[in-house]
């Protein structure tokens, strides 16, 4: 029987241990950090209790037993610990690819550099619509592994699906998957943009004749990839009409064969690159076989994900807008071209290695003041100097910086949280961050 090490003891890797315990696998655990608490992750996980546990290093006799190593996508397939399992002969895979071996049913996958939340959201609502066992998973924040247990051939798995994710993937096979757009984002874990454009690219790798993949046909590297693959292609665009395919125009959502399917007006989130969401994950929806009318009334139904461009509250006339998921500068541009008066922008935090030239471009006469907090605050702020834009100042913490914009703002303002950067340097994840601007926002009079 093969031994597994699980590499990483987040949510991804507890959920994938619990799957392997339920397959009644040989399992061993392992964490990098050296202060693990053994006890206080075995009272949290009591599924878990009683595997060996490695904590720092992974012992050599250790190695000799294992077989193999499921890393969480954390880990980069070059790290120290993936070297060193790789050096001693041991397979490596992932959570996604670990879930869709063990798993049944069909798989509807979406990547992209941002919307895929949004889009996964949107795509399980509409699904769920007419299919009885859909299953929203993947790095929307529900590991995929935790959700496999009990799914049958008539299941179907809507999956957001990161770059880290399909590093590992090999097998992994959606019979619709979608890339929603490239633009730079994580070139420090994938080493420039050439990595991770192949990251984004390999969700479709294991796709044929009878499956589709959805592509947006306004982004450049896309329309080039679309015309390599064997698969059906269905594009979508918000700038031209697609006469086969998804556009909008003029308020509207049109499918093929210039059919209408919604006004904007009745859709529950903003922006145009939500209106992009929409078209995508129509798309995937009608391309595996739901019918139009249940995909209008679920565009009608759903609301906008915790966390991207959320509306949170109004208080003494400001609005407060959360877009803690804004992790990367393309993100944080659509989250300010969808604010409709004056604002209060908070930005900055942890060093991806992003360029935020086209972020500080995007202010126009829109942004009236921009606070900066985390590592990257010097950095844009001498960015935004470059462009011309002077009204930034710094705080040393998230409630300091939400303090500055209320007493500053005016009603009919808005004060949004779209840091352009990822949440690392002073949170443990964007959710975290986003949930303390929820709740500063709400202790504030009203």
């Amino acid at each position: 029987m093969e031994k597994y090490l699980v590499a990483g003891l987040g949510k991804s890797g507890i959920a994938a241990a619990g799957l392997l315990k339920d397959m009644e696998k040989e399992v061993v655990l392992y964490d990098g950090k050296a202060d693990f608490d053994k006890d206080a992750f075995f009272t949290e996980n009591e599924k878990l209790s009683g595997m060996e546990i490695c904590i720092g290093d992974v012992p050599s006799d250790v190695l000799k037993t294992v077989d193999v190593a499921v890393l969480s996508p954390g880990i980069p397939i070059d790290s120290p610990i993936a070297n060193t399992l790789k050096d001693a002969g041991i397979k490596i895979t992932g959570e996604i690819e670990l879930a869709y071996s063990f798993g049944h049913g069909d798989v509807m996958a979406i990547t992209g550099t941002n919307g895929k939340t949004t889009t996964t959201s949107l795509l399980g609502e509409l699904m769920a619509r007419e299919y009885p066992d859909v299953r929203v998973v993947g790095n929307i924040g529900i590991p995929y592994t935790g959700m496999v247990e009990g799914t049958t051939d008539e299941s179907i798995m809507v999956a957001e699906i990161s770059s880290f994710q399909l590093e590992t993937a090999e097998s992994f096979h959606p019979v619709v998957s979608a890339i929603l757009n490239i633009t730079p984002d994580h070139l420090d874990r994938h080493h420039g943009m050439e990595g991770y454009i192949a990251a984004k690219e390999s969700i479709a790798k294991n796709q044929t004749m009878d499956d589709t993949c959805v592509l947006n046909y306004e982004d450049e590297e896309l329309r080039r990839f679309g015309e390599s693959l064997k698969c059906n292609v269905v594009w979508f665009s918000s700038a031209r009409p697609i006469l086969d395919g998804y556009y909008y125009e003029d308020g509207m959502i049109y499918g093929p064969g210039e059919t209408e399917i919604i006004p904007v007006s009745e859709l529950n989130i903003l922006g145009a690159h939500n209106y992009e969401n929409v078209m995508a994950a129509v798309a995937m929806a009608e391309a595996y076989g739901a019918g139009r009318e249940s995909v209008i009334e679920g565009l009608r139904a759903f609301k906008a994900v915790a966390h991207r461009i959320e509306f949170i509250c109004e208080r003494r006339g400001i609005s407060f807008y959360n877009d803690s998921k804004g992790t990367n500068p393309d993100a944080a541009i659509k989250a300010v071209l969808a604010m409709k008066g004056p604002t209060w922008l908070i930005g900055g935090g942890y060093d991806k290695g992003s360029t935020y030239d086209e972020w500080i471009e995007s202010f126009g006469d829109k942004v009236k003041k921009l606070v900066l907090i985390g590592a990257t605050a010097e950095k844009i702020a001498d960015c935004a100097k470059a462009h011309g834009f002077t009204d930034y100042c710094f705080a040393d913490s998230l409630k300091e910086a939400m303090d500055i914009c209320f007493e500053g703002a005016a009603p009919g303002d808005a004060v949004l949280l779209s840091p352009a950067c990822a949440s690392w340097d002073m949170y443990k994840n964007y959710e975290i961050r986003g949930d303390e601007f929820r709740e500063h926002a709400l202790s504030y009079p009203q």
